[in-house]
């Protein structure tokens, strides 16, 4: 199967395990890209192309065939709006290392700091109009939508990080609410549109949507703790990056409210030279078992994505959407 090669060349066992009963169609989107860039004008050609080279987990495609795979599907539409999905996340991702001035990206240059800040953006509107055309080849307006109104939250989420950078005061309500917006929409998204796609009844879509809701929630939850305590090599970006850049995430906020007057946050904020106060500021948080309180809401996020799918029949794709919840839950990068 064409691409089959490719998707199986950067992911551990334990991810091919999960994404087994999806493989040839993971294979079909990996074609799809390849021949995006063979399509592509030539002058866009070679950043395009390092873009496409970085692969990830393409975790959020294979979230969209496992739950296309749940009920008799048309084969192609999966493989299409898989394909605009991990296109839309690609997109994203150029937009807020521009935003955030990121350097780097899963150990890698970002687009921005390869080039400049000019390209990145004009780039990254490149491929959320390619992601466009994608979704609307699938001529279901109840897809189209979902993923036009994804767009619009994933620009609400990195807003309200934008506006709210260095904000020392923010709540857990705020930081859930800017979270679903930057991450936990567009999983939500890949769980609804291929449920949809797939003709499945009401009530598995909404506990599908439920389900990819949850999952996106726990993913930037613990993507916030490898911030503190991740190894750098695997996470790709320094520990304690966030902070440096403003953004206040939930281990942040739990040391907040146990110090709502001293504010270690606030002395990093305002000082000139914040990397000086970030290894105290990093130990606190490691030393005071504000990671495991981290950990339990993530936790709690995963089993309520894993409970939703109780109404699904017992299938391999319903059993790698289960394992799915765990990897998350446990994964270093």
């Amino acid at each position: 199967m064409p691409g089959r090669r490719e998707v199986l060349a950067g992911l551990d066992a334990r991810t091919r395990r999960i994404y087994q009963p999806v493989w040839d169609d993971l294979g079909q989107v990996e074609r799809r890209l390849r021949e995006l860039l063979v399509s592509s004008p030539d002058d866009i050609r070679d950043i395009l192309q390092y873009v496409l080279g970085d692969r990830g987990k393409r975790i959020r495609p294979a979230i969209t065939l496992l739950t296309s795979h749940l009920h008799p599907c048309e084969p192609d539409l999966p493989v299409l709006i898989a394909t605009a999905i991990e296109l839309l996340h690609l997109a994203t991702l150029i937009h807020d290392d521009t935003v955030d001035g990121s350097v780097m990206r899963r150990g890698r240059t970002t687009v921005s700091r390869r080039w400049d800040s000019s390209i990145a953006v004009l780039l990254g509107d490149y491929v959320f109009g390619v992601s466009s055309v994608f979704v609307s080849d699938t001529r279901n307006v109840r897809v189209i939508r979902a993923c036009a109104e994804t767009v619009r939250d994933l620009s609400h989420g990195q807003l309200l990080e934008h506006l709210n950078s260095f904000n020392w005061q923010q709540t857990r309500k705020e930081y859930q609410a800017r979270i679903f917006y930057k991450t936990a929409s567009l999983f939500r998204t890949a769980a609804q549109v291929g449920t949809s796609l797939s003709g499945a009844p009401e009530e598995w879509v909404k506990a599908l949507t439920s389900y990819g809701y949850n999952l996106g929630m726990a993913f930037q939850v613990v993507d916030d703790i490898l911030d503190y305590e991740g190894d750098p090599q695997e996470v790709g970006k320094p520990v304690g990056n966030d902070l440096l850049q403003g953004v206040v995430t939930l281990p942040a906020i739990i040391l907040m409210e146990r110090h709502p007057d001293a504010g270690p946050v606030k002395e990093l904020f305002s000082s000139k030279a914040p990397e000086k106060h970030l290894p105290q500021l990093t130990g606190l948080i490691r030393n005071a078992g504000i990671l495991d309180e981290c950990h339990a809401v993530a936790e709690e996020f995963c089993d309520k994505a894993a409970r939703s799918l109780d109404i699904l029949p017992d299938t391999p794709p319903r059993s790698s959407l289960v394992e799915l919840t765990r990897y998350v839950l446990e994964r270093r990068r």
